[in-house]
Formats: structure tokens, sequence, C-alpha cells
């Protein structure tokens, strides 16, 4: 298969969605892109849409249920911070990196998720400290490649403010131009998170999220400067793409509470949890219900009357309910018992102390950084929901499309290089391509 690019950009603004683009159309870096190659102008992410399970969905082309990656963090019940998906091993199948340093290319990834121990020649993982015997540094050095990161962390690490945004983002961004310009990678995955942060923790349209959109616009005209000095940016193709987008909310809903009353989650003295029949695992604005043992009929049918009666309540905050079933046909864990889609306004979280629902406010985000603003995890077909795509340089059409789905990206960078990802859930987007 012949190869229409020599080097691949992909950067993933992570929550960038297709509302942005009336403000991103009007700035130069992004006009350059969207004046020389191709827009897409809704592509449809996947369920539950959060960042671990998307971005495995990008490199793979397939759905979570196909590739593994069925939410961003493991079912850890009573856990106060579950451990995520850090790790490739977490991905069934083969991904982009993997084909692409396969045909004997180089391959670079800085802060993409679920690459922890990937084989990519230049790799600093997403990853945290998440025991209090960590050190963030040596978390990521031993789960990515060592010296690479050790000389990045060494002339840019005075960047970092811990995992604190703007500041993370501006040290991947020097990170970016430096092992653009140095290594020259065939495929180099990119993800900043700045956006993101600031939707969840300041509300969707918040003057805080803008300006994150602006300082991203200076962050992609950095790395085409950087494409430009390094000699390659007439072989090169690059690609701005998001992930999900996000709906404001400012109710909790904690269902474990509920299913604690119920004798379904039992705690000890100290409000520990000890045991549990039934778990609500969150996936922010949906979650999967788990039952602890799958043929315990008694405990699932309880869950599924408990079901029955809060759907009818309009104050519930649950707008659906999927058994397992209906869950995989969507592409999410058919393992679980159930998946609930909240109702605009509300997300879940895993509390089973307190009440059922909490009303967020500013303070309490300020307080503590589970509560949030905005958020993603609902349903892909939720309106005004979906994300976006466009494209500029070598193999790229100048063409605008009205849609496709983040299941065909992969196959679509996968043709790009002239390989491909095997049996996906997406399609080539051939129509984006100078084949």
């Amino acid at each position: 298969m012949n190869r229409l690019t020599d080097h691949l950009i992909i950067i993933s603004f992570d929550c960038l969605s297709a509302l942005d683009f009336p403000i991103i159309k009007e700035l130069p870096h992004f006009k350059t892109i969207l004046q020389n190659g191709a827009m897409v102008e809704n592509v449809e992410s996947i369920y539950p849409s959060v960042t671990y399970p998307c971005h495995a969905t990008i490199v793979t082309g397939k759905y979570p249920n196909r590739h593994g990656v069925i939410n961003n963090t493991l079912l850890q019940p009573g856990r106060l911070s579950p451990d995520w998906n850090w790790f490739r091993s977490s991905i069934r199948g083969t991904t982009l990196y993997d084909e692409v340093k396969k045909a004997g290319m180089t391959t670079a990834a800085l802060l993409w998720p679920v690459t922890g121990k990937a084989d990519i020649d230049y790799n600093m993982p997403e990853i945290f400290a998440n025991r209090p015997w960590q050190n963030q540094i040596l978390v990521s050095l031993t789960s990515g490649t060592p010296r690479f990161q050790w000389d990045l962390n060494k002339r840019y690490g005075h960047l970092r403010n811990g995992l604190s945004q703007p500041e993370l983002d501006d040290f991947v961004l020097e990170a970016a131009v430096d092992t653009i310009k140095t290594k020259k990678p065939n495929l180099m995955l990119i993800h900043f998170t700045d956006l993101d942060s600031m939707r969840h923790f300041h509300g969707f349209s918040s003057d805080e999220a803008i300006a994150a959109i602006h300082r991203h616009h200076s962050r992609l005209g950095r790395i085409m400067v950087a494409l430009e000095e390094s000699g390659i940016k007439d072989n090169s193709t690059v690609v701005v793409l998001g992930d999900h987008s996000a709906l404001d909310e400012n109710k909790a809903v904690h269902l474990n509470v509920l299913f604690k009353e119920h004798n379904l989650i039992t705690t000890n003295s100290r409000g520990k949890l000890v045991k549990w029949k039934a778990y609500c695992k969150s996936c922010d604005g949906s979650a999967y219900i788990y039952i602890k043992d799958p043929s315990d009929t008694i405990t699932y049918e309880k869950v599924k009357s408990l079901l029955s009666e809060m759907i009818q309540d309009p104050t519930s905050g649950i707008e659906q309910v999927l058994s397992g079933s209906q869950a995989a046909e969507r592409g999410a864990d058919g393992e679980c018992a159930f998946m609930i889609e909240a109702s605009l306004g509300y997300y879940f979280l895993e509390d089973y102390e307190g009440d059922y629902i909490k009303t967020i406010t500013a303070e309490d985000v300020k307080a503590d950084k589970k509560y949030t603003l905005a958020t993603h995890g609902y349903s892909p077909v939720k309106e005004a929901y979906g994300t976006i795509l466009m494209a500029a340089g070598k193999g790229i059409q100048p063409i605008t499309l009205p849609s496709i789905r983040l299941i065909d990206e992969g196959p679509t960078f996968a043709r790009l290089l002239g390989v491909s990802l095997g049996d996906t859930d997406g399609r080539v987007i051939e129509e984006l391509l100078k084949l």
C-alpha cells in the first residue's frame, strides 16, 4: 500500500467541540489549516465519550467493547482515586503506532492516553503517581522512553506546575517542538488537556475555556513553525481533532448512596466500603452498573426495580437505562448489568456516603477537583455534542464533510501512512484523501 505522507502529526485538543468552530475559524493558524485542507463539521464520538476510550478508539478504529478500554478508570469499588487505563496492555489488538513501527517508521507520543509501556520510539505517556509512595518523574520514566523523557524534563521541566493547566500543556508544547526538530518522527501523537480542564472547572463557554482555545491556537502555530524549521513541512500532514465535547452540569448523582441504603453496598464503622453486591461505576455523563456476582438474580432484579422507579422521576437525574446487551450494541461494555445516561445538567459520581444528589457550586469545584461544572461521557447522539476534525498537508484533499465517526479516524490515519489496522469498526474516509 502506498504511503500518502511521510510525517503525520496528530494533535488532540481534548474536549474541542463542533460548537467551537465559530471561534477557531477566525484564528489565523486554524484558518491556515481550514483554507488549505479538509474540515469535518461534526465527528460523532463513542459511548462512553470519555478521554481514554476515545483516544484508544482514535488509534484502533474500534469501539470500546472491542479495543477493551471501556472507561477512563478501572472498576475498584471503594478506592478514592481509582487507577486509570494508563498502559498499552489495556488495548486489545493492534494500534496505529504498532503498525507504523512494524512498517519501519519512527513513532512518538506525548501524553497520549493508554500508551504506558507501549512500543513507541519516543514516548512520554500520560500517567500520574497514584500511590503515596510513588514519585511522578520515576513513574513517567519507567512507563515510557527513559532517556527521551529525561532530556525533555531537564530542558523544559521548569515550565510544569505538577499537573496544573495551562503549565502542563506549555511543557508538552516545548516537548513537541523539540521532538519534531530533533527526531522528525513519521507518526507523532500529541495530547493537550488545557481546554478540557478549563471546561470542567469553569463551564463550557466560560472565559477560561475561550482563553484555552486561544492558547491552543498559539500552540498550533508553534508546531507549524517547528515543521517549517525542521525542513519536513512539505512532506507532512497535520491533523487537529477533538475526542469529545462537553455539556454544562451542576448536579452530581450518587447512585451508590441508594445502593448502600438498600444493603447492596456495606461499609465499616469508619465509612470504608468492605463489601458490594452492586456498584455504580461513573463515566461522568453516563455510568455502568455492575453486579459483583453475575449469577445473583436477586440483586439484579432489585437493581432493575430501583432503576425502573427512578426513570419515572424527572428529578432522579437518570434519563435512560440500558441493559448490558443494549450497552454492547452501542459499543460500550457488555459486561455491565446496566448502563445509565444522565439527564441534562446532571452527571454521576461514585460516592456512597452523603446525599443522593448534590448541587455543585464554583466553591465546591475549587475545594475538590472531583466536582465539575461541565463534563463529558454522555451518549454521542446527544444534541449539540459532536466534536471536530481538520487536516492539511500532504495527502489531504481540500474538502468539507458534514460528518464522520470517531471510529473512522484510525483507519484513515493508517491509510495516510500506508498501513492498515485490519478489522475495524470504522472505515477509511477516502473523500479526505488524495489517493
